[in-house]
């Protein structure tokens, strides 16, 4: 990256159901390890990777407002993940629409990173869209 500081961005989306009610959980932490911003989202019914896709979407519409500084994005979502890197293919119509939405967001942020992690590390936006998915 070019020498900013990093802010970590952790994202989820959850589904009951799947499809089911569904929500999303964000959370922007600054450099110092601040919490600047958590979100808990009722998305509507979803299937669970539609839910993390608009996670992603919500987070990157998030840093756009935020401001130029690096981010890395944590997502333990493998399907995400890959689709994202191309290793898999994005087979799902709304997933297209979902993948194609999100490929054009991270075109206009060149200081952004996505990294899969296990859901250990990833448990706090985990339950931030586990709650929101159970408000519906």
């Amino acid at each position: 990256m070019n020498g900013k500081e990093t802010y970590l961005v952790q994202i989820d989306g959850s589904s009951r159901c799947n499809p089911g009610p569904a929500g999303i959980g964000i959370r922007i932490i600054d450099p110092e390890g601040k919490v600047v911003k958590e979100i808990s989202r009722f998305i509507g019914k979803r299937t669970n990777n539609q839910a993390e896709y608009e996670a992603l979407i919500t987070a990157l519409n998030e840093i756009r407002l935020i401001g130029r500084h690096n981010y890395v994005i944590h997502t333990d979502s493998e399907l995400l993940y890959n689709q994202l890197q191309g290793r898999y293919k994005v087979r799902n119509q709304q997933l297209k629409e979902l993948h194609a939405q999100a490929k054009r967001l991270l075109s206009l942020l060149p200081n952004v990173t996505i990294r899969l992690v296990p859901r250990t590390e990833n448990r706090l936006s985990d339950r931030l869209a586990k709650s929101a998915s159970h408000t519906s």
